[in-house]
Parts: C-alpha cells; sequence; structure tokens
C-alpha cells in the first residue's frame, strides 16, 4: 500500500494510491503521521476503499508532493553504511552503525526546491532507503522482531554539507546535515508487505548525469539489523524517519563536483518512487 500526502506546504492531504489513483484518507486520520502508522492502517484503509468510504482526488496529478509523512519525531542517520562509500570517504568499513541526527523540519516533499546554505561549497547528495518506523522499538530481541516494527519504507536524499560536516564538525557530522530543505522525501510510503527492502536499486543523477547506482544488497546492516541496534540505545516512536546510509558516487569522492545554484538532482529507489530537486543560491532571507 503507498501512502502519500498532496498539496501546499503545511496544507498537504493525506492519500492513499490505488490503482494508479489517488483516494483522499481524510475520513480515516487528519494526517499520516505516526499515531495512523501505529494503528495498523492498511486493513482499515483496505476496507474502507472497498466500501466506497474514499473519494477519489480528481486534482491529484496537479498537486504537489509533500513529503509522505508529517513531521517525524526525530530523524535517525546511519552513516558508511556501504563499504564502497566508506573507501571513497576515506574511513574504513564500521563494524558497529554509525549515528547521527537530522533535525525533524530538514525533511520536505520530493520535488521541493532546496537553497544552497550559505557559505556553502561543499553541499553534496545521497540517495538513500528511509524507514520509517510504526511501533514503539525499545531493547528488541533480534532483527526479526524489529521487522515487526517498521511501517514503511521511503526514498531519501539526505543532503550534506560536507565543510560543515568534516572541516568545521567539533567532531559530530549533524552539523553539515540540517539546513533548511536537507532531507528531501518521498514521494511515497511504502508499507514493508510491498518492499523487499533487502535488494532495492538504488540510483541518483545530476543535470541527467549518473552518479550513484548500487542496491541495498550491499548494505553493510540491513535494514532489520539497524532497527535492532538502534533500539538497544535509544527508544523509536511510530512516525520516527530511519536513514540508511547511501552508496559510492557522491561529491565527497573527488570524482564529480559539488552542487551549485541551477544544479537539478534526481533520485530513486526501486519501488519507492522518483524525487527531483532544483538547487538554488542562499539570497540572504531568514527563514
Amino acid at each position: 500500500m503507498k501512502f502519500a500526502r498532496l498539496g501546499a506546504i503545511g496544507h498537504e492531504i493525506p492519500v492513499v494510491i490505488d490503482g494508479g489513483s489517488a483516494f483522499d484518507l481524510r475520513p480515516l486520520t487528519s494526517d499520516v503521521t505516526g499515531s495512523f502508522l501505529g494503528d495498523s492502517p492498511t486493513s482499515r484503509v483496505r476496507e474502507a476503499l472497498a466500501a466506497g468510504a474514499l473519494s477519489e482526488l480528481r486534482d491529484a496529478a496537479s498537486l504537489r508532493r509533500g513529503a509522505p509523512l508529517a513531521r517525524p519525531g526525530a530523524v535517525v542517520c546511519i552513516g558508511m553504511n556501504y563499504a564502497a562509500h566508506a573507501a571513497e570517504s576515506g574511513a574504513e568499513p564500521p563494524t558497529e552503525p554509525v549515528l547521527f541526527l537530522k533535525t525533524p523540519n530538514t525533511v520536505v516533499g520530493p520535488d521541493d526546491t532546496v537553497t544552497i546554505p550559505r557559505g556553502s561549497a561543499k553541499t553534496d547528495w545521497e540517495v538513500e532507503l528511509g524507514i520509517v518506523i510504526g511501533r514503539h522499538a525499545s531493547y528488541l530481541d533480534s532483527p526479526a522482531e524489529a521487522a515487526e516494527h517498521i511501517g514503511g519504507f521511503v526514498a531519501v536524499n539526505d543532503l550534506s554539507e560536507r565543510a560543515f560536516q568534516l572541516e568545521v564538525s567539533g567532531g559530530q557530522w549533524s552539523k553539515g546535515k540540517c539546513a533548511p530543505g536537507f532531507t528531501p522525501t518521498g514521494p511515497w510510503l511504502v508499507t514493508p508487505d510491498e518492499v523487499d527492502a533487502t535488494s532495492l536499486g538504488l540510483r541518483s543523477f545530476v543535470n541527467g548525469e549518473p552518479r550513484q547506482d548500487s542496491s541495498t544488497a550491499d548494505m553493510i546492516f540491513a535494514a532489520d539489523e539497524i532497527v535492532f541496534r538502534l533500539s538497544q540505545y535509544l527508544a523509536l516512536e511510530p512516525g520516527d524517519l530511519v536513514l540508511t546510509g547511501t552508496p559510492e558516487g557522491v561529491a565527497l569522492s573527488g570524482r564529480f563536483p559539488y552542487l551549485r545554484a541551477g544544479d537539478v538532482v534526481e533520485i530513486e529507489v526501486d519501488g519507492l518512487g522518483r524525487q527531483r530537486q532544483e538547487f538554488v543560491a542562499w539570497g540572504g532571507a531568514r527563514a
């Protein structure tokens, strides 16, 4: 099942995508939130569709695509989770998941324009598989148990400012990860019954030229393993977003230039949809 949110920023309509059409979920929920995902929504939505209780959103194709998840409580990230990306970053593959955080207000729609931060010379792209938590997860006993706590999967561009992240970081990565608009998410939240997270193709493109082309099969820590391990250190809540790392092919490698105003980045993850962002220069406004 695919959930999405369509409409202007702050006025998104929650929908379910069925047979290529978008059906309004507002008879069941005000938004695609952690509360909605934590209440086993799939069966309720199927019953409502079968009963004709959800009306089709006729103008769906003309509406902005918002992030398919209303603002998460937390954005928890795993770094260096592909061996080849660790190598291009000059690091050894980790033996334990590398953890950092992004602020929830970085989550934006998959096609929203992104402003390059003031003073940035090293804004970078990162296609990633995102995990959306569906049940409270704390001190889980196994990856198999962790799988039961996953509410869905999303495509994410984990944008990074590498100078902020690595050169003036003070020792932790989040400074380079939290600029406004730095977590484009979506277009869909796809429930686990429709996703084999162990073997999904991930690709990125800059101005139409290929950059990354890999598979989640190459992850060091698989999705279930990540949720299991995270649960030993923090409590994950329904609606939290977990980013699982990026494969090789980013600008940090030195093989490609960093992003500049006018550049267009596209990313895609098999079964989870495609994004497109245009990058613009910082114009002096304080959000």
